[in-house]
């Protein structure tokens, strides 16, 4: 698997030798640290979406638990990032497994999308790739990181309705 990781890193990071990908990636990048675009969005949603508040908070605080519980994992495991490919960001830590960008990205996807927000699936791909672009994790740190996120918001999602009007939790699955 470590082949498989290397090529993969290596073949998506070259796509960051164009300028333009490498300065949208990096943008990704930076806003998607410590959660910080998608707690932005869950204190957003809540103060804008009265009838849902304690709903998006909740969303929140999952999109909080989850990007904490990487970061518990990291210190846990920790692999060291990709030495063979130059970083194009700088990182506040030095371990890898799992992304703690595509955590947090991929609850709040999950967990927001639960609410009926459309569209953050593909920003939350685009943030997973971009830590691949400037080549501070590997793809498995990065598919790791996904589940953990996912894993975390559909877990509570059940929790995360309650209250909700209109929300029905009959034959859901949490």
């Amino acid at each position: 698997m470590d082949d498989m990781d290397h090529r993969i890193l290596t073949a998506l990071h070259a796509c960051g030798a164009d300028p333009r990908v490498a300065s949208a990636a990096r943008g990704l990048s930076h806003a998607g640290e410590h959660g910080a675009l998608w707690l932005a969005a869950g204190l957003a949603g809540a103060a804008v979406d009265g009838a849902r508040r304690g709903a998006w908070l909740r969303g929140t605080a999952l999109v909080a638990g989850a990007h904490l519980g990487s970061m518990a994992v990291k210190r846990v495991v920790r692999r060291a990032r990709p030495a063979h490919v130059r970083p194009r960001v700088r990182t506040v830590g030095r371990h890898s497994f799992p992304s703690s960008h595509a955590t947090s990205a991929t609850a709040a996807a999950v967990a927001f999308g639960a609410l009926g927000v459309s569209g953050l699936a593909p920003l939350a791909v685009a943030v997973c790739l971009s830590r691949l672009v400037v080549g501070v994790h590997y793809p498995t740190d990065v598919a790791a990181g996904a589940a953990l996120g996912a894993l975390t918001a559909h877990a509570g999602a059940r929790w995360m309705r309650e209250g909700v009007p209109g929300a029905s939790h009959a034959g859901r699955r949490p």
